[in-house]
């Protein structure tokens, strides 16, 4: 970082450790959710935590990475005008930083580079700029795509003490800028703002690294994390402050919007003549924020620790609310088939909007059994939910008529099936367009995997809620929903599955049963397996192949399908990206 007016880079004395007393930082997680290009809500939203923050006593604020702009921007970083807004915002910001040192995220663009960028606003001005190191550049991230990699680390000095930025990736690796400026730089606190998104077992997975880190670095850490809904990403939130030992201090809750306070006591080290090699941009913060100050008692904090299945029901529903209030949206509707997919679906969106916001129709057909259509009404009942009942035979019958001619000397089969879900589809999305109401599909991720969806039928959304979601999941969240009071009945979780568009019709006549082929799908296409080195107990080599070539013969299908809540570590889409056209099916 080159040195200039306004950004002094200085040289810190060698501080003798025996005159050094404890210094006592507050230290204010602003764990917000911002809006992806919503330059004017996301600057008010970090004003607010501001003059909260000011008014605790806090003398360090960290907000997450990109909060200016939201997280992940994708193109709009192209867009000069996005950057000139970033730049923009974070100068009316800046004078609300008043009395506070505040670390926050923006794109910065230098020249004709773009960086991923936090800046160090103290007391009212801008003071200097931390660049991201590392840029991860697989899965759902592709940093490389938009921004320069930034070339030193960076720490100032606050009130006797060293503090270390580092922005989210820059952490994940052990021997990354927090070693720099830990190993060599002797900081007393590093801190991180972070906008890591969730999947099944991120969060613990998270935790133990940054507890790691500490031990390895000697040194406290304060860690900040991006909560929301954002596309198919879900942020969760869990920013912790954790000291050298990697003992947690406090950490905020997950999926919730929240500001986590943390006062931290810091044995300031003794600084080394750092080798001439190391290149670390030190800045000054003003004296005005080095007085000793009263703190005001804070609130005891309140954690929640959730279970696995917590988490992912959490991601759904913040996910599902999100994706509808950011787009615009107020009101959803869903097709209520009886079966276990559509009732979670119901449920999820139900908590996520409210019941008055949710709409579900029941499209009954000759082969849709009685049960099915009261366990759809039980459901709504349970709910609260407003139902509408559109039966689909005469249609079906306008469609035979049309077809006769053309389909004449075949037997019915597939095609006939197919056209009663796309006649319900076009009765959904007729709501849509009618109403403003938006549709979910209820399709999960074993369904989406082998293809056994109908393209412009039971596909047909603007949302996928549960796409994400394998099957024995889906039984799993239901049982769990069920747990205080049936919410779901009881006999649409046990009835085995079927799709009915034919009579007597099960899953189970086209596809293995769902705990064998859930086990496939996870090492085919989260493990990248090849179909040989899958063995599951009681199928077949042929079968195995079987279903790694419906995977693979179905990316045509899923390329056209709606988004929907990242949940496995591997989602479809811009975790998993194979062509549609290849030789390589089943392989």
């Amino acid at each position: 970082m080159p040195a200039n007016k306004k950004n002094p880079r200085v040289t810190v004395k060698k501080r003798t450790s025996k005159k050094e007393k404890p210094v006592v930082l507050r230290i204010a997680l602003g764990q917000i959710n911002p809006i992806v290009g919503d330059f004017d809500f996301n600057a008010d939203k970090i004003k607010q935590y501001l003059k909260q923050a000011r008014k605790m006593g806090a003398d360090v604020v960290l907000f997450p990475e990109l909060a200016i702009t939201g997280y992940p921007p994708e193109d709009l970083l192209l867009k000069d005008k996005f950057l000139t807004q970033s730049h923009k915002t974070l100068e009316k910001i800046r004078t609300h930083s008043k009395g506070l040192t505040v670390i926050i995220g923006y794109a910065e663009k230098k020249g004709k580079e773009i960086y991923n960028s936090a800046a160090l606003l103290c007391d009212g001005k801008n003071v200097g700029t931390c660049r991201k190191m590392l840029l991860p550049n697989y899965g759902v991230f592709d940093e490389k795509r938009y921004f320069h990699e930034g070339n030193s680390p960076v720490r100032f000095a606050l009130k006797g003490a060293m503090l270390g930025i580092t922005i989210c990736e820059d952490i994940w690796e052990d021997s990354g800028p927090g070693k720099t400026l830990c190993g060599k730089g002797n900081v007393d606190l590093l801190l991180n703002i972070s906008s890591s998104p969730f999947h099944k077992g991120k969060g613990k997975a998270r935790q133990k690294m940054i507890q790691q880190r500490a031990r390895s670095y000697r040194s406290h850490i304060a860690y900040v994390n991006l909560v929301g809904g954002q596309d198919e990403l879900v942020f969760d939130g869990q920013s912790l402050v954790v000291d050298s030992n990697g003992k947690i201090m406090t950490r905020g809750n997950s999926f919730k919007e929240e500001l986590i306070f943390s006062d931290i006591v810091l044995k300031p080290k003794t600084q080394k003549n750092l080798p001439s090699k190391t290149q670390i941009c030190s800045y000054k913060t003003p004296a005005g924020l080095s007085k000793e100050k009263k703190y005001p008692p804070l609130p005891t904090p309140v954690y929640h620790p959730n279970s696995e299945i917590e988490d992912i029901f959490s991601a759904l529903v913040l996910g599902t609310r999100d994706y509808i209030s950011k787009n615009g949206f107020s009101k959803v509707v869903l097709g209520l088939s009886g079966g276990i997919d559509s009732a979670l679906t119901a449920v999820i969106a139900a908590t996520a909007l409210g019941p008055n916001n949710v709409v579900g129709v029941l499209m009954p057909s000759p082969y849709s059994s009685e049960g099915s259509v009261q366990d759809s009404l039980k459901l709504a009942t349970n709910l609260g939910i407003e139902t509408l009942t559109l039966p689909i035979e005469k249609a079906m019958k306008a469609y035979d008529q049309i077809l006769e001619e053309v389909f004449e000397g075949t037997h019915s089969g597939l095609a006939e099936e197919n056209i009663q879900a796309r006649i319900r589809g076009n009765l959904l999305m007729a709501l849509s367009n009618k109403k403003g109401w938006i549709v979910l599909a209820t399709g999960n991720k074993s369904e989406f995997s082998v293809g056994y969806c109908t393209l412009y039928g039971d596909m047909a959304g603007g949302f996928a809620v549960i796409k994400d979601v394998p099957k024995i999941w889906v039984y799993k969240i239901s049982r769990w929903i069920n747990g205080e009071k049936e919410i779901i009945p009881e006999s649409i979780i046990t009835k085995e599955p079927s799709a009915e568009l034919r009579p007597n019709q099960k899953d189970t006549d086209s596809l293995p049963p769902y705990e064998l082929l859930d086990p496939i799908l996870l090492k085919y296409i989260e493990e990248d397996k090849s179909e040989g080195e899958i063995k599951v107990s009681g199928l077949s080599r042929a079968t195995i192949q079987k279903v790694a070539k419906l995977v693979d013969a179905s990316e045509y299908k899923r390329r056209q399908g709606p988004p929907g809540v990242k949940i496995t570590p591997k989602a479809f889409g811009k975790d998993r990206r194979l062509p549609i056209t290849t030789g390589r099916r089943g392989k």
